[in-house]
């Protein structure tokens, strides 16, 4: 291979890198973007105890607190709930949903 062959080879593997690095960047600002609505539509949707509520259920179950945020505001838009959410309103919630998944039963035969 040529020096020049080798130059373009690494300007194109260049370019590669660089988009790459774009896409990601741009990637993470719809994502910040999204996350940014969604608090903006928990802040209208919750007082601030059912808030600290589901932030501390974040910390522990980040995976099911997400599934939570998506389903309370469903709920919200779809006027499926009186508004603002309390505290004592989620607990409801949360107990329900844990109800659901303790009713699960596995039998043996």
């Amino acid at each position: 291979m040529s020096e020049d062959e080798l130059e373009e080879i690494r300007r194109r593997r260049m370019l590669e890198i660089q988009r790459q690095i774009a896409e990601a960047q741009r990637q993470e600002e719809i994502r910040k973007e999204i996350e940014a609505q969604k608090q903006a539509a928990l802040r209208q949707i919750l007082t601030p105890e059912a808030r600290e509520r589901l932030a501390n259920l974040k910390m522990v179950k980040p995976n099911f607190a997400e599934q939570l945020e998506v389903q309370l505001i469903q709920l919200a838009q779809g006027g499926r709930v009186k508004l603002p959410i309390t505290d004592e309103m989620l607990k409801k919630i949360l107990l329900q949903l844990q109800g659901a998944k303790r009713e699960t039963k596995v039998k043996f035969r």
